[in-house]
């Protein structure tokens, strides 16, 4: 058996573990806080040893950036799948306004919402946050540009998409202290109706 054939099968072990890692901080964040996430935590959740999990993240900090990097990953990557299935006509619009607040009050913005409010405090976890952040706005406008079906270049249609993003994002953080489905669906319905006003 040749050395790269046997490193194959401890690579792939080493992809899963760091994959399992990463979900579990999501995880922890999304469902216990943001001082709850250290690496031990993180480590027992993902069912690995604390060796292991700093063999692939030497430090907290570097556990939660790749955790917000691999959650802003799986957002685009799920915004991707539900544009291609999005309605074609007057419907497309409530459904991308729908999707886009799923995005802010899901797993993955929750976790992120953690660290956001955690690196107002701390300027070097700021540092560090602020460009995940920034490129994760850009991806999210363009996301939003594309389920809409709109053009993005024009300056209002650029307005009215961050305007949807500024809206999913509070309804996102309104839902983070309580169960705001049934009302958030109300004004979804209502939002996607001046939207579509407006696009008109």
């Amino acid at each position: 058996m040749t050395r790269g054939a046997t490193r194959s099968p401890q690579q792939d072990r080493s992809r899963a573990t760091r994959q399992r890692l990463l979900d579990a901080t999501i995880d922890v964040l999304a469902t216990d806080g943001w001082a709850a996430c250290s690496v031990g935590v993180v480590a027992s959740r993902a069912g690995v040893s604390r060796g292991a999990a700093q063999h692939h993240f030497p430090t907290r900090e570097s556990l939660i950036t790749a955790a917000l990097e691999h959650a802003f990953e799986l957002l685009t990557l799920r915004a991707g799948e539900e544009t291609n299935r999005l309605p074609q006509g007057e419907g497309r619009i409530e459904v991308a306004v729908s999707t886009a607040v799923e995005f802010y009050t899901g797993v993955e913005f929750k976790a992120a919402l953690q660290v956001w409010c955690a690196a107002a405090s701390d300027q070097a976890l700021k540092e560090l946050i602020l460009p995940l952040e920034g490129r994760f706005g850009v991806a999210a406008h363009r996301m939003t540009v594309q389920m809409l079906g709109v053009d993005g270049s024009d300056p209002r249609i650029h307005r009215l998409v961050q305007a949807t993003l500024d809206f999913a994002r509070g309804l996102g953080l309104a839902d983070t202290l309580s169960d705001d489905s049934a009302r958030r669906k109300q004004v979804v319905a209502t939002w996607a109706q001046v939207l579509h006003e407006s696009l008109s």
